[in-house]
């Protein structure tokens, strides 16, 4: 517990600075926390980033990484639309399937591709919630907190039924609404001292909504390690394993949020 807590603390530290300058530093800094998780999921199955495949596939976390206000610069300075360069570096991806002699294969350049998705969406819209404003990304970090925070405290206590034991067999039911009860507790906290929803009713459904979302991110990424038979993503973080068992629920959650138009 005691390393769990310090690697957070220091954790917070480097992140939180770059949040609030946002901008340019922050950005890279995303770019290259996916890169990490990246690097994290392609390894679970046993494949490399440091390969023809692994920079293909990074090159299609890169440009699906980029910001609203580059993909606008690229366009008009190469006449081309970031789906146009998703689309020709998976045409090449499906190429090199046939130049390794399928050594890299049509079912590895799905996986490929399937992990650069799932990667680059949630960290993309940490990028763009950031440009409407720090209070977006700080009340969705907040959500996931609490939500983790509600679902351990409460699932110790008066978890009895196990919420999805072939996934995680740690996770409760009790667990599980304790953690939506804890994210709309804290949320109406911040709506009160600091609006950021234009109604109370409108910020309890919407954060409702995205602490049930975060939590099901949590059991993806879980069902993504037991399929691998894997415990942690990484272990670059000690005690809280990788990036990806640190982002799972968030590159949930940040998408939902801009799909309900919240952000904005």
């Amino acid at each position: 517990m005691k390393q769990r807590i310090l690697t957070a603390l220091i954790a917070l530290a480097i992140f939180f600075p770059l949040v609030l300058i946002g901008g340019l530093p922050f950005t890279i800094a995303i770019y290259l926390i996916a890169s990490i998780g990246l690097f994290e999921l392609l390894r679970m199955n046993q494949m490399s980033i440091f390969s023809i495949h692994g920079l293909l596939t990074w090159l299609l976390l890169a440009t699906l990484l980029m910001p609203s206000e580059w993909t606008a610069n690229v366009q008009e300075a190469i006449h081309t639309s970031k789906l146009e360069i998703l689309s020709a570096i998976i045409l090449i991806m499906l190429i090199y399937t046939v130049t390794s002699k399928n050594r890299f294969t049509f079912e590895n350049a799905a996986f490929s591709a399937f992990s650069a998705l799932y990667v680059g969406i949630g960290f993309y819209y940490l990028i763009e919630t950031r440009f409407f404003g720090f209070e977006y990304v700080f009340y969705a970090l907040l959500i996931i907190w609490m939500t983790d925070s509600g679902a351990y405290f409460i699932g110790r206590k008066l978890g009895k039924r196990k919420l999805w034991p072939d996934i995680s067999p740690n996770k409760t039911v009790e667990g599980f609404v304790g953690g939506i009860i804890f994210a709309v507790l804290f949320a109406c906290i911040i709506q009160y001292f600091y609006p950021i929803a234009s109604t109370f009713g409108i910020l309890i459904i919407v954060t409702i909504v995205a602490s049930i979302v975060g939590q099901l991110g949590d059991l993806v990424e879980s069902a993504l390690k037991r399929h691998f038979n894997v415990k942690d993503s990484g272990n670059l973080l000690p005690g809280h394993g990788g990036i990806l068992d640190r982002f799972d629920s968030l590159l949930f959650v940040l998408p939902l949020i801009h799909f309900l138009q919240f952000v904005g």
